[in-house]
């Protein structure tokens, strides 16, 4: 498969480079928010730096295309296993990644979906029922009465009629097929792979996919759809990965998958955190816990990425602890305003920030008869995933005891 697209590689966390690219490319480039564009002193080339997006992507369209790549500062496997923690554990198995694909992202996540994907189709491609209306010469399932007295006054025939349809076509399906074709989409993508996601794509004979840029098919656990839960879990981040909304409210689909890794970074650390705050305190976690607000009634809404609650004698529970992710470099004076809110409103002593890197150091803020202790730490997500998991429960330990 060849593509006339230049390749613009970045790497996350570098500099600025220097790029050469025909106007409409640097205008496509800038347009999609992917990566920071400035000019050049050279003519006829510009200045790229990654923003906070992992993955690979074709951007623009026609001659304006070019294929973007932006590789992660951590190892594909290190990452592999942060996507599998935030949504599903399945992902990461513990097994080394092949030396082919440890640099390239995309690949190894085409992989391990195709993978999950085949595993949950050995049984069969799921069926369900899906409600359909039609227009039909004989009654089947229930009478549209509504439907046939407005369309059809007087007329016994044809019947506007609505039933259970026993069919391939349900979300579950819609999502994995979608997400195959995303991927097949993807640059860098090629080769055996490739075949393995045209013969899955093909499994799928009858399912449409769902359409680039709306909102995606919603599916419910259950015990018959387990099988499933793995690859679908990955088919969400694929797909979520394909469409953006930008901050002036415009929605962009992208050919191609990008990873926010901030978003990734908050959702691993809510999970893996709060799991290991409830095996050593019991309780329960929230992430993203939108029950608090700043002001009263219900006014600015508060969002930590990790609450941590205890339940209470009388009944009902108690915030313990608080946490946020932040996947920055330095530390932030707003990060210490953010947390101060967060303890104040919940009525806690000590809040906790965790930096992805910098040094750890706490923040004593004086308030009335007493003082509001601002913990930031750093994990080091280049670890050795033995010692990252340490890593958490040592975090685990220093919130349920903070230092004094």
């Amino acid at each position: 498969m060849t593509d006339a697209a230049p390749p613009v590689r970045l790497r996350e966390g570098d500099d600025w480079s220097e790029w050469q690219l025909t106007p409409e490319q640097i205008v496509a480039l800038d347009d999609s928010e992917h990566v920071q564009v400035r000019p050049s002193r050279r003519s006829g080339w510009c200045r790229l730096k990654a923003r906070d997006r992992v993955g690979a992507a074709r951007v623009g369209r026609g001659s304006a295309q070019v294929r973007l790549s932006v590789k992660p500062k951590v190892t594909v496997d290190r990452l592999l296993y942060l996507l599998g923690y935030a949504e599903e554990k399945w992902l990461y198995d513990g097994g080394p990644v092949e030396a082919a694909t440890r640099t390239d992202l995309l690949p190894a996540v085409a992989r391990a979906y195709t993978r999950a994907a085949q595993r949950a189709l050995r049984q069969g491609v799921l069926l369900g029922y899906r409600e359909t209306e039609a227009t039909q010469p004989v009654l089947r399932g229930r009478l549209r009465t509504a439907a046939q007295m407005s369309r059809r006054p007087g007329l016994v025939l044809p019947l506007e009629v609505a039933y259970d349809e026993h069919t391939a076509d349900i979300p579950e399906n819609q999502l994995l097929l979608g997400a195959a074709r995303r991927l097949l989409r993807v640059p860098g993508v090629d080769g055996p792979q490739r075949t393995a996601l045209h013969a899955l794509a093909a499994r799928l004979d009858g399912v449409v996919p769902p359409v680039p840029g709306a909102p995606l098919p919603r599916w419910r656990r259950d015990r018959l759809n387990v099988r499933y839960h793995r690859p679908l879990a990955l088919a969400e981040l694929i797909l979520g990965g394909a469409s953006y909304e930008l901050e002036d409210g415009r929605s962009v689909t992208v050919d191609g998958v990008m990873f926010r890794m901030w978003q990734v970074y908050e959702a691993f650390l809510a999970r893996a955190l709060g799991e290991a705050l409830t095996r050593r305190a019991g309780g329960m976690y929230k992430a993203q816990d939108r029950d608090h607000f700043l002001a009263t009634p219900r006014k600015y809404v508060l969002e930590p990425d990790l609450v941590h609650y205890l339940p209470l004698a009388s009944g009902g529970r108690r915030a313990a602890a608080v946490v946020d992710a932040k996947y920055k470099r330095g530390f932030q004076r707003d990060d210490l305003y953010q947390m101060l809110a967060y303890c104040v409103r919940l009525g806690l002593t000590d809040g906790h920030l965790v930096y992805a890197a910098g040094r750890a150091n706490v923040v004593r803020v004086p308030v009335v008869d007493s003082e509001v202790r601002l913990h930031r730490h750093v994990l080091d997500l280049s670890r050795p995933r033995r010692e990252l998991e340490q890593s958490i429960e040592d975090l685990a330990q220093a919130v349920l005891e903070p230092r004094t």
